[in-house]
C-alpha cells in the first residue's frame, strides 16, 4: 500500500533527514490497537500490533519487525544501531538490546512520525502451491501484509517436509491482513477463486496431494455465508466447486525462504492465473 500524500516537514525531517520526536510526543507511543504498522514514506509493512509492547521510554517499542521489512546500520555516533525502512531506506529510529524488557530481549525504539498504523482483518485461503495464492493476494488494492504457512492440521509448528508427507493434515495456506476501508472479505474471496480451478478436487494444477487441496478457512458466520454464496454463483454457471470451508485454526507460518518466493525470483506462478468468473 502507497502514501496517499506527500511528506509534510516533520515527517521529512524524520524520514529523511533522521530527525528524532520529543518522547511522549508521538501519537502511537502509547497506542496498541490491532493492526499493522506501515512505512509512512512509501507504505511498506514494518510491524504487527502484537509485536508492541509498553517500555515507557516515550516512543513506540516493538520487539520483533515483520521479516525482511527492517534494515540495520551502525549509526553516526558510531555506537547505536540505526534502524530504516528495508524497502525506501527511510529512518524508523534505533534498535536496543539487552535491556530484558520483553523475551526477545530486543526494542526497536521507532518515531510515531516515521510509521502510518492500519487496522485489519484476517482471512485465510488455501489453494494449492502457497507460492502462487501469495503472488496474486500481494498485488490486490487494499492487502497490507500476507504470509504462506500451514493451517487445518493437527501437528504443532509442522515444517514443510512434515506437511508434503500428507500426514499433518496441514494445509498449505496463506494468511491475508487487509484495511477494511480499502477492500473486503467478498473482493478477496473473489479473487481467490479467480486465480485457481476451484473444481480441481485433487490438488491444484500439477501439484497433486491433500496439502494442496482449495479450502476457505472462515472466521465467522458472515465470510462462511458469503464464501457459499460465491459457491453458489460458480454453479450455477456450471463450474462445480470442490473447495472446502472450514472454520479457522491455528495459521503456522512457513520457512522464510517460502515467504514471496515468486518476488524473490522475480517469475510468475506456473499454475496460478487469473481467470474473471464474476
Amino acid at each position: 500500500m502507497k502514501p496517499k500524500r506527500p511528506l509534510n516537514d516533520k515527517e521529512r525531517y524524520i524520514l529523511e533527514r533522521k530527525g528524532t520526536e520529543a518522547p511522549y510526543s508521538g501519537e502511537y507511543w502509547n497506542h496498541f490497537d490491532q493492526g499493522i504498522y506501515t512505512c509512512r514514506k512509501c507504505g511498506s509493512p514494518l510491524y504487527r500490533s502484537e509485536d508492541k509492547f509498553s517500555s515507557d521510554c516515550g516512543w513506540p517499542s516493538f520487539d520483533a519487525e515483520i521479516p525482511g521489512a527492517v534494515k540495520r546500520e551502525t549509526d553516526v555516533d558510531g555506537y547505536r544501531t540505526e534502524i530504516l525502512c528495508s524497502s525506501c531506506e527511510g529512518h524508523l529510529g534505533h534498535v536496543f538490546t539487552g535491556e530484558q524488557l520483553t523475551d526477545k530481549n530486543t526494542r526497536h525504539c521507532v518515531n510515531s512520525l516515521s510509521m502510518k498504523f492500519h487496522k485489519t482483518r484476517q482471512a485465510i485461503f488455501a489453494s494449492g502451491c502457497f507460492w502462487g495464492t501469495q503472488y496474486h493476494m500481494d498485488k490486490a488494492a487494499g492487502v497490507l501484509l500476507t504470509t504462506v504457512g500451514y493451517t487445518g492440521g493437527s501437528t504443532s509448528e509442522p515444517t514443510y517436509e512434515e506437511v508434503c508427507t500428507g500426514s499433518t493434515g496441514h494445509l498449505e495456506a496463506i494468511e491475508v491482513l487487509y484495511d477494511p476501508e480499502h477492500t473486503d472479505f467478498e473482493t478477496l474471496a473473489r479473487l481467490f477463486f479467480e486465480t485457481h480451478d476451484p473444481s480441481q478436487k485433487d490438488g491444484q494444477g500439477p501439484d497433486i496431494g491433500s496439502q494442496y487441496l482449495s479450502a476457505i478457512f472462515y472466521h465467522n458466520k458472515r465470510e462462511k455465508e458469503t464464501a457459499e454464496q460465491l459457491i453458489a454463483y460458480l454453479k450455477r454457471k456450471k463450474i462445480l466447486a470442490a473447495t472446502k470451508l472450514l472454520p479457522a485454526g491455528i495459521f503456522w507460518p512457513a520457512e522464510p525462504y517460502h515467504q514471496h518466493y515468486y518476488e524473490k525470483k522475480n517469475s510468475s506462478p506456473y499454475c496460478h492465473f487469473y481467470t474473471k468468473r464474476f
